[in-house]
This record gives structure tokens, C-alpha cells and sequence, in this order.
């Protein structure tokens, strides 16, 4: 960790479990980030403790200091419930209550759970697809109850997220589910099992999105990215008997080949990583480049279902989104191919919501 020592100059903007603030280290000002639900509610004229490091490093989405510390004026101890402890062994470790512990009210439901019925889960790379997936599923499907549940794999915070309490204000989450090491949803759950369980069985989704938290760890490597654990979420949804719709990372904008059409990432975890099958949604684009999407998934169809979805209407449907459409600091006319390939399977994951679960009737090729 880089520490800093600094005073609050100013207060920033805030959201559910979050507070910006201006910190004044010496002579310069930087832009700082405190979570009251761990340090306290930080005031102007606050001494506060800092790591520095992502601001150093000049990261985008992780680039602030984060207050690791208000010295002088330390909060309450918070209720002693729950024994899950997320950010394990790191100085801000944060003991939880997980749906699945046995102290849990949900614990009797979620004993002996082990059945997704079906449930359509839309999986996505990065966490900027979340809102373009549900602009896709209540374009088709008004009024659906959809559940969020993040991976550890960016963001461990879920209030690091401006996206999620924005949507959950706009009506488009019922509900949130952070697993692994990530934490601050609506319930806690040691797995992406227990809690894609807890989505359904718990808080009744209708269709679930998976992605991991704000900011991925990529390295330029085949395997060396956090996006990996989009393959794995295949696995433990067809391991639970759920739907499992596999969103792919497209970019016509993207400047690095590895990025341009269907990204690396889907194929990797798709193709290599993912052993159940999925349904891959393949946005219906025009010309050369639409073209050039449908040829990088013909490999895909080895493993899973591979289908063309239109996307007739769903760019009007993302700009009418509550929130701000963004990634990797293109907007929606930047990359429109990458948010509309994300809302086609949102669209199509809908069209699965009253439709019988495999092995009851149904035909799932």
C-alpha cells in the first residue's frame, strides 16, 4: 500500500455506500473515496489515511485515493451479525451476514436448494453491461424482476458502483447478491452457486445478470484476465439446472485487435472455459462488421447453442436507459455494437422467462 496522510477539503457526491471527497495531501488536491459502512462518514477538516497506489498508477475506473482511515474520529462498532468475513485477511476485511449461514434467515431456504428451475442468467464480461442487458430484457418484457448478482472479479465494494443504486431507483433491479470476496448487496452468499440460489430463491428473480464488479484486471495474456470467470458462471448455472445466456463482448470501436469484433475474452471463456452449454446471443448487425461477428462465434457452436437475436429498437431502448451508457470511455454512439449486442441477450434471456425449463418438454439445442 502507498499511504498518504490528508485533510478533507470538500465533500464530493455520494451514493448508496459511497462518499466522494477532496483531500488535500501537502500542496496538492486529489480526489478521494471514503465507504462510511467501513470507515465512518468523513467531514471537511477530517485527518484521513490514504492508499494512494491506483491513483499513482493513473487507473481509470480504480483511480482515487481511497481513505483507509478517519484517525481522530472512529466510527461505532457496527451489529454484531454474521460470520462471513469478505476481504479476508486485508486490513478492511468486513464481517457479513451471508444468506447461506446458518445464523441466516434465508438459511432454511437456501439448505437445501440446488435447482435454478430453468431461470434464465445472462452472463456478461464487464459490469458495463449490466444496464444494457436490462434495457434489452424490459424492452421486451416490461415490469420483470431482475436480480444482479456481482462476482469478485472487479470492484469488491458493491457500492462502488454508481450504475446499481441508480437502477435500483429506476425500478430496473429488484434485488443484488454480491459472492466471493465481493460485498454490500442486498444479500451476502460465499459462492456463485449459492448465490445464484439465493437470486431465485430468495429474492424470486425472474431473469438474473452475473457480471463482475466495476474495473477487470487484464493483462494482454490469453488467460490472464478476470473476465475468465465468465466461463465459470456457465458452469455453475448448467451445473444448477438454470439458462445460461451468454452475452459477448463486441467492439467496432475498440483500438486493440484483441478487442475489435467479438472480444478475446468471450471467446476464451466461452469456448474454452465454459464445459455447459450456453446460449450465445449474437447480435443481428449489419454489413461487414455484423459479417465479421458471425464468423468469430461459428466456433462457438461446438460447445453451445450459438443464436442470432435482432436488434431492431434496441438502440432506442438504450438511450432511454436511467443510467449513463459507458465502457472503457466510449458512450452508446461510440460503441453502439458492444451495448446492443449485450441488450440482444437481454432480449432474448425475456423471450425465456415463461417458457418450461430444459428437460421439461422443452427442445434446448
Amino acid at each position: 500500500m502507498r499511504w498518504r496522510e490528508g485533510v478533507v477539503s470538500e465533500l464530493g457526491r455520494g451514493w448508496p455506500g459511497a462518499q466522494e471527497l477532496a483531500v488535500v495531501i501537502g500542496d496538492r488536491a486529489v480526489r478521494a473515496l471514503a465507504y462510511p459502512d467501513l470507515v465512518g462518514s468523513p467531514a471537511v477538516g477530517d485527518r484521513v489515511l490514504l492508499n494512494v497506489g491506483a491513483l499513482d498508477r493513473g487507473l481509470g475506473t480504480g483511480g482515487y485515493a481511497l481513505v483507509v482511515a478517519i484517525p481522530d474520529r472512529l466510527p461505532p462498532d457496527p451489529p454484531e451479525t454474521g460470520h462471513l468475513v469478505k476481504a479476508r485477511y486485508t486490513p478492511l476485511q468486513s464481517m457479513v451476514l451471508g444468506a447461506d449461514e446458518q445464523d441466516s434467515p434465508d438459511h432454511a431456504v437456501l439448505r437445501d436448494a440446488d435447482d435454478l428451475f430453468g431461470t434464465p442468467v445472462v452472463v456478461a464480461d464487464l459490469h458495463s453491461a449490466l444496464p444494457a442487458v436490462l434495457a434489452g430484457v424490459f424492452e421486451a418484457r416490461p415490469g420483470t424482476r431482475v436480480v444482479y448478482v456481482m462476482t469478485d472479479g472487479g470492484a469488491l465494494p458493491l457500492a462502488f458502483s454508481r450504475t446499481v443504486p441508480a437502477l435500483k431507483d429506476a425500478g430496473w433491479l429488484g434485488g443484488t447478491v454480491t459472492v466471493g470476496q465481493a460485498f454490500g448487496g442486498d444479500r451476502e452468499a460465499v459462492t456463485v452457486h449459492t448465490g445464484l440460489l439465493t437470486a431465485v430463491h430468495v429474492l424470486a428473480a425472474e431473469v438474473v445478470v452475473i457480471t463482475q464488479g466495476p474495473g477487470n484486471l487484464g493483462t494482454g495474456t490469453r488467460w490472464g484476465f478476470s473476465g475468465v470467470q465468465s466461463g465459470e458462471a456457465v458452469n455453475a448455472i448448467g451445473t444448477l439446472g438454470g439458462r445460461a445466456v451468454a452475452s459477448l463482448r463486441i467492439s467496432e470501436a475498440d483500438p486493440r485487435p484483441r478487442h475489435r469484433g467479438i472480444s478475446h475474452h468471450s471467446l476464451t471463456a466461452y469456448g474454452r472455459v465454459a464445459l455447459q452449454p450456453a446460449d450465445v446471443v449474437v447480435p443481428d448487425l449489419e454489413g461487414e462488421f455484423g459479417d465479421l461477428v458471425r464468423d468469430a462465434a461459428e466456433p462457438l457452436k461446438a460447445r453451445h447453442h450459438v443464436v442470432r437475436v435482432s436488434v431492431d429498437g434496441l438502440y432506442d431502448a438504450l438511450a432511454a436507459a436511467p443510467v449513463k451508457l459507458s465502457t472503457m470511455g466510449r458512450n452508446l454512439d461510440a460503441d453502439r455494437s458492444y451495448f446492443e449486442a449485450a441488450a440482444a441477450a437481454g432480449r432474448f434471456a425475456a423471450g425465456l422467462v415463461d417458457v418450461p425449463p430444459p428437460g421439461s418438454g422443452s427442445q434446448y439445442s
